[in-house]
């Protein structure tokens, strides 16, 4: 077989940063953006040279404004990438110019290495190997100053010579050089894995800023199921073996607890998109239940040259997604107890289809689920912080019409459950911070109503026949009309949760 690395995969809490140091600053070629194997809701990019070749590929799940991990022992702690002999000055320079973090340069295996540290910390050596170039895209980088393929990664092993015996034995990689605390395994291709003996290391946490994985090449799918049924003869850890589409892969955590991907050469990513058009379509997995729905949660980017949304520091964490055929409407949304800016996007999606979905993210938690106001019990609230975030969301719809350029004749506010709770109290409270609300099966959860002047506002209130919390949607409905406002109640055929009556009430209101 031919040994190698056939792909390394990070995790990235910020997907626009990612692409501009992936692609804008290394110059890598973006081939491939799919929702996750084991989450749909979760972004998966690609980055490799232009044909997509195993060797080249880095992978990146996207865990949007995630907490950061740790690497430790049991993790992939270091990316390396081959560049040219001499190339070194080139690369320095650029990411001087270019504002990225430099540790310093440094001679490791007799090869000069430039450390730099991607926008999520993830540490990325610069190495000067003399590997067979790959073709990669023009991106204004000199040819002879291009990445030119993977080199290698540093694994953090406890047990260093049983993974190393591991990895020889199974993967096809044979030992190579000692330096310090290093054992290099070199496989066919070149390409190298360092195993750091990271006895009394502290365990890795699993974060932004970590690798999730390296991938090892197999020949073909059928190679991979070789490998699988020998690791399960042997009685090793756990396997999973999967169709990845693009490639067959097995899992298997070696002895140190790096988890390990065997992944074949074929078929590629050439699979569903021609070779000139890699990465410009996103896919989702095949078992993924309505896909077009999980397409709106996933986070939108540009490629460097592309227009993008510059994300301001607002009072709620927010995302947007815009559709390619945008009619100028924006939906604020408000998700439900336990939910987050995401949740409601599918909804307000098949409501409205031309419009730009903007999500906010309650700031209160209780039990560990996220909200938009404390309560101190069922149905008991507390009126001071519906009053504060009654406030903050007023504050922040002024916000994004300066920051945004959002026009308030055209944005409308859509809250769900305790998302439309303090929507309905934020109308009561603060008269025409919004003209238009979607309040779906929403409560009062204010103890005293105020006299105040809603006219001009349109509301749409949709209520579950059997919901136990129907009879305090109709006291908000009242309320809510007693000021002043145009409210329109609907009955849908559900109890508390959405159903699929929602989302055609709310286009035909709209």
């Amino acid at each position: 077989m031919t040994s190698g690395i056939h792909h390394v995969t990070l995790i990235t809490g910020d997907v626009q940063a990612n692409v501009d140091f992936y692609v804008g600053f290394l110059g890598l070629r973006l081939v491939k953006r799919t929702g996750g194997y084991e989450d749909a809701r979760q972004l998966h990019l690609f980055y490799g040279d232009y044909a997509a070749s195993p060797g080249s590929l880095i992978t990146f799940l996207v865990w949007q404004g995630g907490s950061s991990g740790q690497a430790g022992a049991g993790q992939v702690s270091e990316l390396a990438l081959a560049i040219a002999p001499g190339s070194i000055g080139y690369w320095l320079e650029r990411a001087l110019t270019h504002q990225v973090k430099v540790d310093g340069t440094s001679q490791e295996f007799g090869e000069t290495v430039l450390r730099l540290r991607d926008p999520d910390g993830v540490i990325v050596k610069l190495v000067s190997a003399n590997l067979p170039a790959l073709t990669m895209p023009d991106s204004g980088i000199p040819a002879e100053h291009a990445i030119r393929r993977i080199r290698g990664v540093t694994l953090l092993s406890e047990v260093q010579e049983e993974t190393t015996a591991f990895l020889t034995r199974h993967f096809g990689f044979r030992s190579g050089p000692v330096e310090g605390p290093i054992q290099r395994l070199v496989s066919d291709m070149g390409d190298v894995l360092d195993i750091r003996d990271a006895a009394g290391f502290w365990p890795g946490a699993p974060g932004t800023g970590t690798a999730d994985h390296v991938a090892l090449r197999a020949s073909d799918a059928a190679a991979v199921e070789a490998t699988a049924t020998e690791l399960q003869k042997l009685n090793s850890s756990l396997t999973n073996l999967h169709d990845r589409q693009y490639f067959t892969s097995l899992y298997v955590r070696e002895p140190g607890n790096v988890l390990i991907e065997m992944a074949s050469d074929g078929p590629g990513f050439t699979l569903d998109e021609t070779l000139d058009k890699l990465g410009q379509t996103l896919f989702m997995p095949p078992d993924t239940p309505d896909p077009e729905a999980m397409k709106v949660m996933l986070p939108q980017f540009g490629l460097p040259g592309e227009e993008r949304t510059v994300y301001r520091d607002l009072i709620y964490k927010h995302r947007f997604f815009t559709p390619d055929d945008a009619d100028g409407t924006t939906i604020a949304l408000l998700h439900g107890t336990g939910g987050d800016e995401t949740d409601l996007m599918p909804l307000a999606a098949r409501a409205a289809p031309q419009a730009t979905l903007l999500g906010l993210r309650g700031r209160s938690t209780e039990s560990g689920v996220q909200r938009w106001f404390r309560s101190f019990g069922p149905s008991i609230f507390d009126q001071k912080d519906i009053r504060f975030e009654s406030g903050a969301l007023e504050a922040f719809f002024q916000e994004i019409r300066t920051a945004y350029r959002l026009a308030p004749e055209k944005t409308v506010a859509l809250g769900y459950s305790n998302g439309a709770n303090l929507l309905g109290a934020a109308l009561l409270l603060h008269p025409g911070f919004v003209r238009r609300a979607v309040l779906v099966r929403p409560v009062m959860v204010l103890d005293a109503v105020p006299e105040t002047d809603l006219t001009g506002t349109s509301v749409l209130i949709l209520l579950g026949e059997t919901d136990a919390f129907r009879p305090q949607g109709e006291r908000l409905a009242d309320a809510l009309r007693t000021n002043g406002a145009s409210v329109e109640v609907r009955l849908i055929a559900a109890g508390h949760d959405l159903s699929n009556e929602d989302a055609p009430a709310i286009g035909d209101w709209l």
